[in-house]
């Protein structure tokens, strides 16, 4: 007979806070760029920044955007069109909230490597060498 699940703890090693939409590589290069430059950043800075090219930055945006933690607005610069690219409320909120759980992986990962590493002590009455 199947004994039933624990519902009122979550599995330690389940970790639901790793957000989707951020853990992708590339928006996660774009989100540390833009969480590192409150005011916002020129969408060709953002690209060089994260290496994206054009079509890829503008599909990790839409994502990011469709998801609300990224907003851009367009303007003009010395009359040329430019995208600024700011990280939003939100965005920064559930980027803080993905970086405690990727601690958390950190620490347990740290935790396991500890214990695996550590001496053993041999059973009572074996030698040792």
């Amino acid at each position: 007979m199947n004994k039933p699940k624990d519902t009122a703890r979550p599995p330690p090693f389940a970790y639901d806070g790793l957000n989707r939409v951020i853990h992708e590589r590339a928006r996660l290069g774009v989100l540390t760029s833009l969480i590192s430059h409150p005011k916002g950043l020129r969408f060709n800075d953002l690209k060089q920044l994260c290496g994206l090219t054009d079509g890829n930055l503008s599909r990790h945006l839409t994502v990011l955007q469709a998801a609300k933690l990224v907003e851009s607005s367009r303007g003009y610069e010395r009359n040329r069109p430019q995208t600024l690219c700011r990280i939003t409320t939100a965005g920064r909120r559930q980027y803080l909230e993905y970086l405690s759980v990727l601690e958390r992986v950190i620490r347990d990962a740290a935790a396991a490597l500890d214990t695996e590493a550590a001496p053993r002590t041999p059973a009572r009455g074996t030698a040792r060498p």
